[in-house]
């Protein structure tokens, strides 16, 4: 059968008649709807890049079997270099279960015309997106220089997988790392069995803080490379161990690195009503993660003006938050027959790891002996755990924030919006690699034990395109962070200053008005 050269406008018009279709580098690919909420990684990483060359993106995600597989979603071929289109889903657009369009959101476009913002819809006549919806705003980065990066990062893919840096230390990388991890476990099971508590809820703290890093490779199939293997360690440590859903994590986690740090995409920015690192979430952004609008209310308003102050205060108790994400999400899924996301079978093993977690963990709460003492456990063990929340938000809090658009290619887009934390190379375990983020976000396969190894050629990499690779200090870092928050709560309390003021001139100018029409009712 003829391979069909699909025009631009084509495929406008068949992504405007349903159809998700994404370019991988000149193949069109048609990904059909049942399979939409079926992959892996989450419908979303699938409906950001409608319209768009995704072949970077599809080949740091998925291994060599997997890519082979997916030329069979094939409809035709596109002429390169392609001019990208909006998907539909970053203009507020998403299908209904019956084919039909649904605006969840309102967009809201920059000057430009290249940034989209989303806000709560407005009432009004319902109306269907069109061939204008689908078409980027100007953009002042140069096509031919992102083509180049885009180039020069497929040879800088092929370097890092012929370097073997995708081959799994076990031995020398995961096994201290499994050696601190029952270190840890013994030491709060031998400080709990001696009426230690506090001491025994601090070093379960930091297991789970170690384990969180291990939990992360999971479920970016980074360990073993097995998505069967790697998600069935992944529900026995996050699920069984620390009572959050490894699913829930990756559905969240793919999407971040995929748009990260865009205020209506990216779900580890969107943190209101306690934090905001950019003025843009005055606007009430709409979250195409969370599908809700993050109003910012008057409680948000209020926060938002010491958020600076609160930071440590947030990330303590930042677990909880995980807890609040993950049960919800797996209820949702309690009705779904679909093999979505590894089948009921991993379903099921989430939802009885929970309990057990549950059941052990209150266990261990209720035998410290009073009410006062469990309560201080729990919240110790949690806080125990917080420092990798800091360590993530340091990654991200400080950059940009901004969306250049669909013509933005991959290395560069990651560059921009992450940076790493510079620590001695004996310190690494307590980050647990995530200290390289730029090399994670570039390659998010790869074993966290070559992260380094791999860091010195993405850095050759940045230099020979003219790109920046970001890091500094773990002080340095909090202090840019807690600048960013700073700045964003000046800006809040200058609005309510000038909103006081504008009310109290008004209110003046109406006590006034109100004096005159007594002056002439007595004349």
């Amino acid at each position: 059968m003829a391979i069909i050269l699909w025009t631009r406008e084509r495929v406008a018009s068949e992504i405007l008649a349903g159809a998700y279709l994404i370019i991988y580098n000149d193949l069109l690919l048609r990904i059909p709807t049942k399979w939409l909420e079926q992959h892996p990684g989450g419908a979303l990483c699938i409906q950001h890049f409608v319209g768009r060359d995704a072949a970077d993106e599809i080949e740091s995600y998925h291994p060599d079997h997997v890519l082979e597989l997916v030329r069979r979603y094939q409809v035709g071929t596109v002429s390169l270099p392609w001019k990208p289109l909006v998907p539909p889903v970053m203009s507020g657009w998403v299908r209904t279960s019956s084919n039909a369009w649904h605006k969840e959101a309102e967009a809201i476009r920059s000057t430009s015309n290249t940034q989209i913002l989303l806000v709560q819809k407005r009432p009004g006549a319902a109306y269907i997106p069109t061939h204008e919806t689908l078409e980027p705003g100007y953009s002042n980065l140069s096509a031919e220089d992102q083509a180049q990066h885009s180039a020069a990062y497929k040879v800088l893919h092929k370097r890092v997988r012929d370097a073997g840096l995708y081959d799994t230390r076990y031995l020398s990388g995961y096994g201290p790392d499994v050696l601190r991890y029952a270190l840890l476990a013994s030491l709060s099971v031998y400080a709990y069995c001696n009426a230690w508590f506090l001491t025994s809820a601090v070093f379960l703290g930091l297991l789970w803080q170690q384990l969180s890093f291990i939990s992360h490779d999971l479920g970016h199939v980074g360990v073993t490379h097995d998505w069967n293997i790697d998600r069935l360690l992944g529900i026995l440590i996050a699920d069984w161990i620390g009572g959050v859903s490894i699913s829930w994590w990756v559905d969240d986690h793919n999407v971040h690195h995929l748009v990260p740090n865009h205020p209506s995409h990216d779900p580890t920015i969107e943190h209101l009503p306690f934090l905001a690192i950019s003025p843009v979430f005055f606007n009430s952004l709409w979250s195409t993660h969370y599908r809700r609008t993050l109003h910012f209310d008057r409680f948000a308003k209020f926060f938002i003006q010491i958020q600076h102050r609160l930071f440590y205060i947030v990330l303590a108790l930042a677990r909880v938050n995980l807890y609040a994400s993950s049960y919800p999400f797996l209820a949702r899924k309690a009705f779904d027959t679909k093999r979505a996301r590894g089948g009921r079978w991993a379903w099921w093993l989430e939802v009885v790891g929970i309990i057990v977690f549950w059941y052990w963990y209150g266990r261990v709460l209720a035998n410290c002996g009073s009410f006062k003492a469990g309560l201080a456990y729990l919240l110790i063990s949690h806080v125990a755990a917080s420092p990798v929340h800091v360590q993530i938000v340091l990654s991200h809090f400080s950059m940009s924030t901004a969306d250049l658009g669909p013509s933005e290619s991959f290395p560069h887009r990651q560059l921009r919006t992450t940076t790493d934390v510079h620590c001695a190379d004996s310190l690494g375990w307590i980050h647990g690699g995530l200290q390289l983020q730029v090399t994670h976000h570039l390659f998010p396969r790869l074993p966290r034990h070559n992260l380094k190894a791999a860091s010195l050629l993405v850095k050759e990499f940045a230099a020979e395109q003219g790109l920046v690779y970001a890091e500094f200090g773990w002080i340095n870092g909090q202090k840019d962070v807690l600048g960013v928050l700073r700045s964003v709560a000046d800006q809040v309390r200058i609005i309510a200053t000038v909103a006081d003021g504008e009310a109290r001139d008004v209110a003046e100018s109406l006590r006034k008005l109100g004096l005159g029409v007594m002056e002439e009712k007595k004349a």
